[in-house]
């Protein structure tokens, strides 16, 4: 059986349909899985920068826990810490008439423990007068007292010379936690 030129033509004709029907089917698959491959690609190489970066940081940000942790501990030593609040002024109070003592200053009298809570802290600021006839003795007393622990901070210092003696007022102040703290009824004070 022969084919003629015009069946060629259709078979031809027909051939080229198929291989466009074909092409316009297969080639957006093509494309689209192409495509989606890309992505993916560009995904991994993202997934993989990151991991490279969090690699290269690991080490920073292990100092800078590590750096954490310290000045956390270091600020744990600087509170003042005890089961009630009056406690705890005993404590500041306690403190600071040690220092005086250590530093061969007299305590003139002291008045009563005030405080202040908020946010979770509590700041009670204790006032004392005092009386010296070294001036050294008070430099010896202020140094004792920025390098006390736990901390007392000197928020008001007056000092006065009248002949060979020296007299004046502190304040300091220390913190603690008010957390898990018992207050005792103001009566009770």
């Amino acid at each position: 059986m022969q084919v003629s030129a015009r069946e060629r033509n259709i078979l031809t004709l027909a051939g080229i349909v198929a291989v466009i029907f074909i092409g316009t089917a297969i080639f957006p698959v093509i494309r689209a899985s192409y495509q989606e491959r890309q992505e993916a690609i560009e995904d991994l190489l993202l997934d993989i920068n990151r991991e490279q970066r969090l690699i290269e940081n690991a080490q920073s940000w292990l100092e800078r826990r590590v750096e954490v942790e310290r000045r956390t501990q270091e600020l744990e030593q600087q509170i003042f810490s005890g089961d009630t609040i009056p406690l705890v002024e005993a404590d500041i109070s306690g403190d600071l008439s040690r220092h005086t003592r250590d530093s061969g200053i007299t305590v003139g009298s002291t008045r009563l423990a005030e405080r202040l809570e908020t946010n979770g802290w509590l700041m009670i600021s204790q006032e004392m007068s005092f009386r010296t006839t070294e001036v050294n003795n008070t430099l010896g007393f202020l140094n004792s007292l920025e390098n006390s622990s736990p901390r007392l901070f000197v928020t008001d210092f007056t000092v006065n010379r009248a002949r060979n003696q020296y007299s004046g007022t502190i304040t300091v102040v220390g913190f603690a936690r008010s957390e898990g703290l018992v207050t005792a009824p103001v009566s009770q004070r």
